[in-house]
């Protein structure tokens, strides 16, 4: 079989789960901000688990996100913090890579917030710069237009790591982004990227999704959320996760099922995203190394 890589799972709902806290909009960050070390001991479980990769903290570090909760100035420590915490359990690990996550720009699911392509690109750019002596790769994660696409791999490129492109595909279409573009358009759009895969979508629309990535002449893979779907609350303005229902039959054994279907496909990079945890990041593990 061809070398396969595990990426991690979801941070935010582990994060929401084991540190009590009430959700709010600046969801995973803010219980970084309060418990970082949280953040460093579910990289470890996911490493233990049997992930190669860990993804930084970082997906909704955001200035304007940031602006609206009154703590911009925190820029630079926060993606400093998340990144410490991302190489510190990785070096106790004593193996394995750091990837650092890049959440859309605006909002989630949200193409219609993305700013003009000037300004998105300096964004990306920002913190590509920010991320790229303490990292192996770059992953653009949750790209839900082309729009989006384009600007954060022209930002991301040329700060000398790897970028990885992930689109958010319609939870009943894996050919259409969420913007309702296709996403034969946004595999055309990402030349240059390192590898490309799909991400923060229903696991049963991604064979129609790795159908398309497969086109593209790179590594492609896909990992997918654990939630029923992207509901209406959560495309409102500063959602908190309280607007999605996870799904109970999505456990670890069901979705390494759902893994192993994608590896079938050719897809050589595989993990998990929102309600994806270690317990699933294991089963997967197992079934790639043949243990019982």
């Amino acid at each position: 079989m061809t070398a396969i890589t595990v990426l991690d799972g979801g941070m935010g709902q582990e994060l929401v789960t084991r540190s009590n806290a009430p959700p709010t909009p600046l969801w995973a960050t803010d219980v970084m901000r309060t418990e970082p070390h949280l953040v460093r001991e579910i990289h470890a479980d996911f490493f233990a688990a049997g992930a190669d990769i860990a993804t930084t903290n970082t997906y909704a570090i955001h200035r304007d996100r940031l602006a609206r909760a009154g703590i911009e100035d925190q820029f630079e420590a926060l993606h400093a913090l998340a990144l410490a915490q991302a190489r510190a359990a990785r070096d106790a690990h004593g193996k394995g890579l750091v990837a650092g996550g890049i959440g859309p720009l605006g909002a989630s699911y949200r193409p219609d917030l993305h700013p003009d392509h000037i300004e998105a690109v300096a964004r990306f750019s920002e913190i590509a710069a920010l991320h790229a002596s303490a990292c192996d790769l770059l992953i653009c994660e949750t790209i839900a237009s082309l729009a989006q696409a384009r600007s954060a791999l022209e930002g991301a490129l040329g700060h000398g790591l790897p970028v990885w492109l992930a689109f958010t595909v319609d939870d009943a279409d894996g050919t259409r982004l969420r913007s309702g573009e296709a996403l034969a358009d946004g595999v055309a759009a990402a030349d240059g990227a390192g590898a490309v895969l799909v991400n923060c979508s229903t696991p049963e629309v991604m064979p129609a999704a790795l159908d398309l990535l497969g086109r593209a002449g790179v590594p492609f893979g896909a990992y997918a959320n654990g939630f029923t779907e992207i509901s209406k609350g959560f495309l409102d303005d500063a959602p908190t996760v309280d607007a999605l229902t996870a799904r109970r039959d999505m456990g670890p054994e069901t979705y390494g099922d759902h893994v192993m279907g994608w590896i079938e496909q050719g897809a050589t990079i595989v993990g998990g995203c929102c309600e994806v945890g270690p317990a699933h990041i294991a089963a997967i593990s197992q079934r790639l190394r043949g243990a019982p």
